[in-house]
C-alpha cells in the first residue's frame, strides 16, 4: 500500500530535493538567494517544516509534493547500493527518470552481485521490508566453486556459526540445482552472510544473483540494468508484524 501524504511533514530543504531534483548544497544557495517561497514568503531556514498543504516555489514555479516511488531493478555488477560511492556508479544511476535522486536502496547487494534491488523514497517502507523482526525471506542463486557436500542443505537448516560472531544463523533452505549451483533463502539480512555461510562449509561464492525479496519477484523481462516501477499489489505484499 502507498503511504497517505495528507497531512505528512517533511524539512523544506528534503522536499526541496525531493521535487526538483536538487543538491542539498544548490538548494543551500537558494534559499539563501530568496528563490524559494513559502505561502508567498521568501524563506531561508531548511529545517522549516512543510505540508502537503504548503504553498512552495522555486523560482517562481509552484513544486509539487512529491510522491512516494518503488522501483524494482535488475541491479549488474559493478554497481553499488549507496547514495554516493567515489569508486563505482550507484545503482539508483540506472533509473532515468527526474525523480531518482530521491531514492535509496532497501536492502543492499554487493558491488559483484546481481539481480532483485527494490529501491524507494520511502523511509518507512523500506525499513519494514529491511526489518529483522519480519523474517523477510530473500532467495539467491548461488554459484560456488567446489562442488556441493551432500549435507550442506541440512547444515544451512540447522543454522551455521560464522566467522567472528558468537550466535548462528538462522535457518536457511538450500535447494541444489547442479553440483556446484544451489538456490539459498535466508531470513536474515547478515553482512556477506550467504558468502560466509559457505565459507564457513569451505566452499567459495563466486556468482550471486538475487532473484527474489519476499513475495516480490524479479520479472524475467527485465535484463541487467533495466528497471519498472513496482505494482499496487507488490508494494502491499511486506509481511505483517
Amino acid at each position: 500500500m502507498i503511504p497517505a501524504t495528507h497531512g505528512s511533514h517533511m524539512r523544506l530543504d528534503r522536499f526541496l530535493s525531493h521535487s526538483s531534483c536538487l543538491s542539498r548544497s544548490q538548494v543551500k544557495r537558494l534559499l539563501h538567494a530568496d528563490r524559494v517561497t513559502l505561502d508567498g514568503r521568501p524563506v531561508r531556514d531548511p529545517a522549516l517544516a512543510v505540508s502537503e498543504q504548503s504553498l512552495i516555489t522555486l523560482n517562481g514555479a509552484t513544486l509539487p509534493w512529491p510522491r512516494s516511488r518503488y522501483v524494482m531493478l535488475n541491479k549488474p555488477a559493478g554497481y553499488v547500493c549507496s547514495t554516493d560511492d567515489p569508486g563505482y556508479p550507484v545503482v539508483s544511476s540506472l533509473v532515468d527518470a527526474p525523480w531518482a535522486a530521491g531514492l535509496h536502496s532497501a536492502g543492499r547487494l554487493d558491488v559483484d552481485s546481481t539481480g532483485l534491488v527494490l529501491l524507494t523514497n520511502d523511509g518507512a517502507w523500506s525499513h519494514a521490508l529491511t526489518s529483522p523482526r519480519r523474517h523477510c525471506l530473500k532467495t539467491y542463486r548461488v554459484g560456488v566453486k567446489h562442488p556441493i557436500a551432500a549435507d550442506l542443505a541440512q547444515r544451512f537448516a540447522d543454522g551455521l556459526l560464522l566467522h567472528g560472531e558468537n550466535r548462528p544463523t538462522l535457518p536457511a533452505q538450500l535447494e541444489l540445482i547442479d553440483s556446484r549451483t544451489a538456490r539459498v533463502s535466508i531470513q536474515e539480512g547478515r553482512y556477506h552472510q550467504v558468502k560466509r555461510m559457505f565459507a564457513a562449509c569451505s566452499n567459495r561464492v563466486e556468482t550471486l544473483h538475487r532473484e527474489r525479496i519476499g513475495a516480490i519477484t524479479l520479472d524475467p523481462a527485465l535484463q541487467p540494468g533495466q528497471w519498472r516501477e513496482l505494482q499496487a499489489l507488490e508494494i502491499g505484499s511486506l509481511p505483517h508484524e
